[in-house]
């Protein structure tokens, strides 16, 4: 599609302008990548404290599940031998005090891993220990997740 000037005869018909220039879509990339600099950072802390509380909502799950077996066994809570399979089967020989199952699968926390149990725990020495390796998947560092975090 050609324009012409009206009553100019003696220039050349000029062209429609129909793409946009290089430096417009640089300027327009250069623009989203501003944006996008400003916003990832925020959505990625966001996700890592996501998982924070999913892993602190499966331990509060965990725990209530041992609270329920407890209930059923006068009030003792399995043992780190045990571990929390007993939530899930049956012990092996008689124990007509298990009603469950009290989970119906192996909890895991966000990233994957297995929770862990201890009873008698080292740091609730009266009740039990249940934590999360956290995001490195690594057991006793700074970035582990428990029961006895408040």
């Amino acid at each position: 599609m050609l324009i012409q000037s009206p009553r100019n005869h003696n220039s050349q018909p000029t062209p429609a302008r129909s793409a946009f220039t290089l430096m417009e879509v640089l300027l327009v990339l250069g623009i989203l990548g501003i944006i996008m600099a400003m916003v990832v950072p925020r959505v990625l802390g966001r996700q890592k404290g996501a998982y924070e509380d999913v892993a602190r909502a499966s331990l509060s799950g965990l725990a209530d599940a041992l609270k329920l077996y407890a209930l059923d066994h006068a009030g003792d809570f399995p043992t780190t031998a045990q571990g929390l399979q007993v939530l899930m089967r049956r012990p092996s020989g008689k124990d007509p005090s298990w009603k469950g199952p009290y989970l119906e699968k192996e909890p895991l926390d966000p990233w994957g891993s297995a929770l862990t149990y201890r009873c008698p725990g080292t740091r609730n020495p009266e009740l039990f220990d249940i934590s999360s390796a956290g995001p490195d998947r690594i057991h006793g560092n700074q970035d582990d997740i428990g029961n006895w975090q408040k």
